[in-house]
């Protein structure tokens, strides 16, 4: 049996359905600008990468979906590379900042994820993952939706996405939503 394509089919009025919001606490949590590249994971339509150009030297909007990247056209200039989260087509060490906003929870293999951005972080870099705050009934609730609707959706509290990134060099931190919907996962990559 074939499995719908939910982002494809949304991808033409998903950016109206989730609004970007503010870019400047997560520049804040970024640490951005940056002479470095950028990597947007899973950025889908860029609704958030496009607030990112100029923030960094270049930056690159990686997302599984075609139907979801050609919706980033008119929205800065981001370099748009179709690939899996679990096999990056760049090189290690490649960018001074990845940022997954919203995204995590939808990948197939999440520690083949978090071994793959440490991979391509480069030394001294940091990664920054915005997801729904597990840890409240709302969200919860959210969680039990995309299952109905056959999204295979994994969400992970904070604590379990941070456990992702056990190397000794890494330097995390936890920061959650005063409004208590997203939690943020800061992970610096340290130079050991």
């Amino acid at each position: 049996m074939p499995v719908f394509d939910h982002f494809g089919f949304l991808a033409p009025f998903y950016d109206r359905l989730i609004k970007p919001k503010a870019p400047e606490y997560l520049w804040d949590l970024a640490n951005l600008p940056t002479d470095g590249l950028l990597l947007d994971a899973g950025g889908g339509t860029g609704r958030v990468a496009q607030f990112m150009t100029g923030k960094a030297a270049r930056v690159i909007l990686a997302d599984l979906s075609m139907e979801m990247l050609a919706q980033a056209d008119g929205k800065g200039m981001l370099l748009r590379v179709c690939t899996h989260t679990e096999g990056f087509p760049f090189p290690e060490a490649s960018f001074a900042r990845v940022i997954m906003v919203d995204a995590l929870h939808h990948v197939c293999d999440q520690p083949q994820t978090a071994r793959e951005i440490w991979r391509i972080l480069q030394p001294g870099g940091i990664l920054v993952i915005e997801e729904p705050d597990l840890r409240t009934f709302t969200v919860k609730l959210v969680a039990l939706g995309e299952k109905l609707a056959l999204m295979r959706s994994h969400f992970l509290a904070p604590e379990a996405i941070a456990a992702l990134f056990d190397d000794s060099t890494a330097q995390v931190q936890i920061k959650s939503d005063p409004d208590g919907f997203n939690a943020w996962v800061i992970v610096k990559k340290g130079n050991g």
